[in-house]
This record gives structure tokens, sequence and C-alpha cells, in this order.
């Protein structure tokens, strides 16, 4: 029985073309996440794309599922995919789209950018004073998988020392000068000059950057936030910056998205906040990186080897 591929990607007619290249004995059908219907689900055997979880009840002949994203909890919870599905994301395609944003947050925050712009629309004339520069610092990224190692690299292009800290330690990993375990991060923390949060949401991960934690961070540290909103405690974080604690934060992600509008993280003059828009499909070039690694990854299916980016 030959495969019926769903592909809910992003997809060009060119692109259309090179996937029914790599799989010609396939029936190959195209929709959107609004757009697909239960019919489609139910006869899918792989899927390529972001249908919503609870749409997935439907495609029981699923053998194979790839997210078009890195995020992969929503897909986590019992009974979403059949039994036995294989599972992959599209872990690393949108790196450089975050790791970009999170440079530009951090200039940004070094420079006054913001405090200047708020500033510029009161048509206020004003000098704020001292700044800061990347180059000399020491940058902490908590979470070095794909972004966090492309963001290290970015800043260390720049002159900063960079470590990084992951749940396993297995070798160097590119973009650092140190990497170590989850366990030293209480370590690590007040050493820093910049604390970058890009870990997933787990069960471990929530509010793993809590009250405890901002505080042993130094007090004129900047704090950025571009994982899941849920790692980083922002009742404390609101606490801290209304005393005083850090120079600044960026935030991409929060716990409640969108924000309520009556948050105390609006009000605080030195938080950048942008609404999720760090990543996504807004880059021509994530967009192109994710349909490579479905093609890749459709080729290695077909060809009866292990795939990249396994989830289970």
């Amino acid at each position: 029985m030959s495969d019926y591929i769903l592909n809910m990607l992003p997809v060009n007619e060119e692109e259309k073309q090179e996937f029914e290249a790599i799989a010609p004995q396939a029936t190959h059908v195209y929709a959107g996440r609004r757009t697909v219907t239960p019919e489609q689900l139910a006869a899918a055997t792989i899927i390529f794309g972001w249908p919503r979880p609870r749409d997935l009840a439907t495609a029981k002949n699923l053998k194979w599922f790839q997210t078009m994203w890195a995020g992969t909890d929503e897909y986590m919870g019992d009974g979403i995919l059949p039994q036995g599905a294989l599972f992959t994301s599209s872990s690393g395609s949108n790196s450089l789209s975050v790791a970009e944003h999170m440079l530009a947050s951090l200039l940004a925050l070094c420079r006054r950018l913001p405090t200047y712009r708020d500033n510029q629309r009161a048509h206020l004339w004003k000098d704020e004073g001292a700044m800061k520069a990347v180059f000399g610092s020491t940058v902490l990224v908590v979470g070095a998988g794909h972004i966090g190692s492309d963001f290290a690299a970015r800043c260390r292009s720049l002159g900063a020392k960079t470590m990084g800290v992951k749940r396993k330690v297995t070798g160097d990993v590119e973009g650092f000068d140190q990497v170590f375990p989850m366990e030293e991060l209480d370590t690590l923390l007040p050493q820093a000059d910049v604390v970058a949060l890009v870990l997933p949401h787990s069960p471990q991960t929530v509010h793993l950057m809590n009250e405890e934690r901002i505080a042993l961070m130094k007090d004129d540290a900047i704090l950025l936030s571009d994982g899941r909103g849920t790692v980083l405690d922002q009742e404390a974080l609101v606490r801290a910056m209304e005393g005083g604690k850090l120079w600044g934060a960026a935030l991409d992600v929060v716990e409640t998205e969108p924000l309520p509008e009556d948050s105390p993280l609006w009000d605080i003059p030195n938080l950048l906040i942008t609404p999720h828009v760090a990543g996504g499909m807004r880059l021509e070039i994530t967009r192109k990186t994710c349909i490579r690694m479905a093609q890749d990854n459709l080729r290695r299916y077909l060809a009866g080897e292990p795939l990249v980016n396994r989830v289970k």
C-alpha cells in the first residue's frame, strides 16, 4: 500500500514537485491548518506541518508525523498521536531567526534603545547616560541547543565569553567557550552579564528561572527569554525589576499569550516585549530550511534510514 502524504507545510509549486519526485508512488495532498478535512487526516499515513493536536485523533492510519516547528510539547499528551507513530520535529529550522532576534534585543537594551524610543515619542532630547557593550561580557545561555548555539556564536563574534547549560553534556558545543550540566546553573548565574533562556516547556523547566535564581544574577545583568514563557516566573521578574534589579530584560514569550492588558510587565521601562515573533515563518530562509528538512527526512523514511530530529 502506497503512502498518503498530507503536506500542510507552506510549499510553493516547485517544492510540491520536489516532494512528488522524492516519493512518486505516494499520494500527495496539500492543505492548510484551517482547510484540512477529516477525510484527509483519516487517510494520511504521513503528515508534514502544523495540524491542531485535537485533529490528529482522526489520523488513525498515521505512521509518521513531522511538525514544522522545533517545539513539540503540544503533541506530547496521551492519545494525541496514534500508538506507534513516528514523531519528528523541525528543530533547528528557525535557529537563525530566533538567534538574530535575541541579538537585536540584547543590543537594543545595551544601547538603551527602548528608552530612547520612548523619549522620541515624548519629543524629549535627553542623554540617558551609561551604556553596555557585548564585547568583554559573559553570556550564559540556558539551553545549549540549536538556537542557543547560534546565539552564542553571534555573541562570541562580538567579543563575549560564552557559557552554555544543558541537561546532558557529552562534549563541546559550537558557539560556546564552555558547556556545563544544568546542576551548575546556580553557580554560573552570578558570573553572567547576560542570561538567555531558550529552554523548551517541560515539568522540569516550569519556573526554572524563579525568584531565587533572579536574585543570584548581577544587579546590572540583562535577561532574555525566547524559549517558552513557562520557564520564567514573571511575577518574580516584576518584583525584581521594580526593586531596581537588572539592567533590562527582553521577553519574546510569556506564560499567557497574548499578554493580558493588565499585566505589570507592560509598564516596566527597561523591559522590551515582543509578541512571540522571534521565530516562525517570518524569514524566507526559515521556510526553506523547514521544507528541506521534511524532504531530507522523507528520503530517509523511504530508504529505511533513521530519521533526523526524532522525538519518539
